[in-house]
């Protein structure tokens, strides 16, 4: 006599009532640590971008964030103004830091005018203009929080990615990199430049500020040439908004 469970449509029944389970348990999940997921990443964006005009843990060597429980507070008492920028209009937002680079970049290719999100700070009797931007590695997304004065010239950086190569491309998150973005001008006698990340760079000490570039990270070439581009697409964009500063 056959036994029930060896018929194929026992196996096939048991494999569909095992998907519509894991399934619903997964969505479940999705649902309920969604408020968290959403939370977690609003205070990673501030803890970015006051890393970026300076507001941060770090020690001599060693990148830190200020602390989660830190991060609102701190993120008040620093960021003065919340811009959005927009076909030219400028309007303030408190909740610009929460506008999604990655899709405003498709609204963009898509023919629908981009918003650009830019962070007012005052750090030490200092301005600091925050802006956030997202290009490609040679994995996945790059992306950075670039804070400049008035002239743009850079103050702080922060980088990070999604999956490039660790000990190679991951290094642009490392401190050694991103400070070396500090004092760099993105302007040359009201040209737009930005800044290379440049292999074989004449200055590996990075004493001169006003070349438009810094040295490249070894075996991370296809890395740097992302940053490269996403300093000069997307920091481009807010040319405008310092030539107004200065009328």
């Amino acid at each position: 006599m056959e036994n029930r469970t060896d018929k194929n449509s026992y196996t096939i029944v048991f494999a569909i009532i095992m998907v519509i389970v894991v399934g619903a348990l997964l969505a479940f999940l999705a649902s309920s640590l969604k408020p968290r997921i959403a939370e977690n990443e609003r205070l990673e964006k501030q803890q970015n971008i006051l890393y970026a005009m300076g507001v941060n843990d770090n020690d001599e060597t060693s990148a830190n964030f200020v602390s989660t429980k830190e991060a609102p507070k701190l993120f008040e008492k620093y960021i003065k103004k919340q811009l959005v920028i927009q076909d030219g209009e400028v309007t303030e937002n408190d909740e610009a830091y929460l506008i999604d680079v990655k899709k405003e970049q498709a609204n963009a290719k898509a023919g629908i005018p981009r918003r650009l999100p830019l962070f007012i700070g005052e750090k030490d009797g200092k301005t600091y203009y925050i802006a956030p931007i997202r290009g490609k590695g040679l994995w996945d997304a790059i992306w950075a929080y670039i804070a400049m004065d008035k002239n743009m010239v850079v103050k702080g950086a922060f980088f990070d990615h999604a999956a490039e190569t660790p000990g190679l491309g991951a290094n642009i998150k490392q401190r050694y990199f991103m400070d070396d973005f500090i004092g760099e001008h993105l302007m040359s006698n009201g040209t737009f430049k930005g800044i290379d990340v440049a292999k074989g760079n004449a200055d590996p000490r990075n004493e001169d500020k006003t070349d438009h570039a810094v040295d490249a990270i070894a075996g991370a070439t296809i890395t740097g040439d992302g940053v490269s581009a996403m300093i000069r697409n997307d920091l481009k964009l807010y040319v405008p908004y310092f030539e107004n500063l200065k009328q």
